[in-house]
């Protein structure tokens, strides 16, 4: 059973345990018809339900999680950034643009030993492997404060 009432100029809708996600987020639709974008976003939805043959509901809730996973490594990212030193996001920088570690040393005029201890550093607080891993980590970051360059 779906319960709705007005409050502050919001419409709060209820639903019990027996309803299921995907029937409360129509119940929601049908409330909000002004919504035009959220009934277009439930319209998608039961169209990659329909193409990968899954329930609405499943679809809803795998959604949900691959979003708030992204979140969370999102966050993380952020958690790790703010623990490198200064020098170490100049390598950081330098790496996500590409640069090898000879280059990078030649840019920061510091030794090549001193870039490879710099990775071992950012790769061991981001809890990462390789270069690549940073890269992805760091993918779509405007880092050119940095190095002057995006990652």
């Amino acid at each position: 059973m779906v319960l709705s009432a007005l409050l502050d100029n919001r419409i709060i809708v209820l639903y019990n345990k027996s309803m299921n996600l995907w029937q409360y987020l129509k119940a929601e639709n049908t409330l909000l018809a002004e919504e035009s974008d959220f009934g277009s976003l439930l319209q998608r939805v039961e169209t990659l339900a329909e193409r990968e043959k899954r329930a609405p509901d499943e679809v809803v809730l795998s959604l949900l999680s691959q979003a708030l996973e992204a979140q969370h490594s999102s966050d993380s990212n952020r958690q790790h950034w703010h623990a490198l030193s200064p020098r170490e996001k100049q390598v950081a920088a330098l790496v996500c643009a590409g640069l090898t570690g000879r280059q990078t040393a030649a840019r920061l005029v510091i030794s090549g030993e001193t870039v490879k201890t710099h990775v071992r550093h950012i790769l061991r607080k981001f809890n990462l492997r390789s270069r690549r891993e940073l890269r992805a980590a760091l993918e779509g970051w405007d880092l050119s404060a940095w190095g002057k360059t995006d990652c």
